[in-house]
């Protein structure tokens, strides 16, 4: 017997939209303790530049979430936060000394699998697929990130390779013990995995491999940020957890 058909959302809306949230507010509690409260005081600010895409089951409930930041008037809130403790910098202005168009740039600011999933490493696959198709499909060329230093590992040995931002290195960070401020020029980032690992290459940026999951046949983005409901934040441990 197949396992059970996934289908892949951008942009959710609704009850999509709901299971979404509740697959990211389940994880980053277990995870790193994230509260709802918490995280709707950390990522509320940010929703009218907020995108979301998720991976549903055939019963509705999401099984992995992504949640985006593009530029917007709060600016992308992992460049922000580095004002915080331990770094104390000017995100921006470190970001664009990296050379990082920031009006072209999306805060990759959730990532979420749930833990026990039978696919999830199918599934984490699938979200990486999504960010960087709709990443193009909408002009985007950049991203940023705070990100847990296990998550870290497993985009590097899925050879994607990211950029410490200057200025910053390895702390604590929203019940993370290990993260770091990332950047990522994306044409470079995968026109390199191409050649390092063309197997990576065909899966992430290709989709070839994803079976099992129906795909969007537009990755264009053609709805207004949802604007309300409970906020979670990014890290992957595993191929079954989140990505700060």
């Amino acid at each position: 017997m197949s396992a059970a058909p996934l289908r892949f959302v951008l942009d959710p809306v609704g009850e999509e939209l709901a299971a979404a949230l509740r697959c990211e507010a389940d994880v980053f509690l277990e995870t790193y303790g994230n509260t709802a409260e918490e995280m709707e005081r950390e990522y509320g600010p940010y929703l009218d530049a907020t995108g979301f895409m998720t991976v549903l089951a055939e019963d509705g409930e999401a099984v992995a979430t992504a949640r985006f930041i593009g530029p917007g008037p709060a600016g992308h809130k992992s460049l922000n936060d580095t004002s915080r403790p331990p770094w104390g910098i000017d995100g921006q202005r470190s970001a664009r000394s990296a050379g990082v168009d920031l009006d072209k740039t999306w805060d990759i600011a959730t990532v979420a699998v749930r833990p026990g999933h039978g696919r999830g490493g199918l599934c984490a696959a699938a979200l990486y697929h999504g960010i960087v198709a709709a990443a193009f499909a909408n002009d985007i060329e950049y991203v940023v990130m705070i990100m847990d230093s296990h998550a870290r590992r497993l985009l590097s040995g899925l050879g994607m390779q990211t950029q410490v931002l200057p200025a910053t290195s390895t702390g604590e960070y929203l019940g993370s013990e290990s993260s770091t401020p990332l950047w990522a020029n994306l044409h470079r980032m995968f026109e390199r995995q191409r050649q390092d690992d063309p197997d990576a290459y065909r899966l992430i940026f290709q989709g070839v491999g994803l079976d099992g999951i129906e795909l969007p046949t537009d990755w264009r983005r053609t709805t207004t940020p949802p604007g309300a409901g409970p906020a979670v934040g990014l890290t992957e441990p595993a191929a079954d957890v989140p990505t700060r």
